[in-house]
């Protein structure tokens, strides 16, 4: 009986120990694998604007591929996998591309409409998804393919890990100038222009000097009357003599 009870406890230990690490953990804590989903055939995705995040559309359940993993919430926890179709562990974090994900985009997806532009989103098989997911992140692909599908749509950036701003055409590739400040124009000095009218002081002083000049000539008049008389006066004394 002993023996088939030290029997017993060893195929239990050995049957623990092969079970993959992944399992082990959820039977520790006691959270329990979501249910696999059968696919009649393998599923096709479509990508969401203004993301990296592919979709599957046409079931009920919510599957996602991001970043090389498919994901899966179920009864309030999230799940990922290699697969779309198994392998599911558990994932103890709300996935971060989870936050760009809208969550009325099946209801877009009916309506061929993307925030109220048409949306002629593309079909995608699961294997070109999982062999070009990293080259179409690392170059930009979606938005240089017609922007998602979207008409007229003009995302401010992609949740790939980095903004994406979109320039305007008109001046892509040109630098911003710095603005000149305005040269300064210089006034030019009115000359000013000699007075036709003379300078009233100068005005009194030439005619003071005119009049001396005057005053000049009347005493030289006098000089030549007083010597004419003197002539006269010493004829007449001469004559006076003889």
């Amino acid at each position: 009986m002993k023996k088939l009870m030290l029997f017993g406890i060893t195929v239990l230990w050995l049957s623990i120990l092969a079970m993959p690490a992944g399992a082990q953990v959820n039977v520790q804590v006691g959270i329990q694998l979501p249910p696999l989903i059968v696919f009649s055939s393998p599923p096709e995705m479509i990508v969401l604007p203004a993301t990296y995040v592919y979709v599957v559309p046409d079931i009920a359940e919510d599957i996602f591929f991001c970043d090389g993993w498919w994901w899966r919430p179920w009864h309030g926890h999230w799940y990922r996998s290699q697969h779309y179709d198994r392998g599911w562990a558990y994932y103890n974090h709300v996935p971060t591309f989870y936050r760009e994900v809208p969550r009325d985009w099946r209801h877009e997806y009916r309506e061929h409409h993307w925030r109220g532009q048409p949306w002629q989103y593309e079909r995608i098989p699961h294997q070109q998804v999982e062999k070009n997911w990293n080259n179409w992140k690392r170059d930009n692909y979606w938005e240089k393919h017609q922007t998602w599908g979207v008409q007229g749509y003009k995302p401010q950036h992609a949740s790939h890990g980095h903004e994406h701003q979109v320039q305007n055409p008109e001046h892509h590739g040109q630098q911003p100038q710095a603005q000149q400040p305005a040269p300064r124009v210089q006034q030019p000095q009115a000359h000013q222009q000699p007075s036709q009218q003379p300078n009233k002081g100068q005005v009194n002083q030439g005619q003071g000097n005119q009049g001396h000049g005057q005053g000049n000539q009347g005493h030289g008049q006098g000089n030549q009357g007083q010597g004419q008389g003197n002539k006269d006066e010493k004829q007449h004394g001469g004559k006076k003599g003889k």
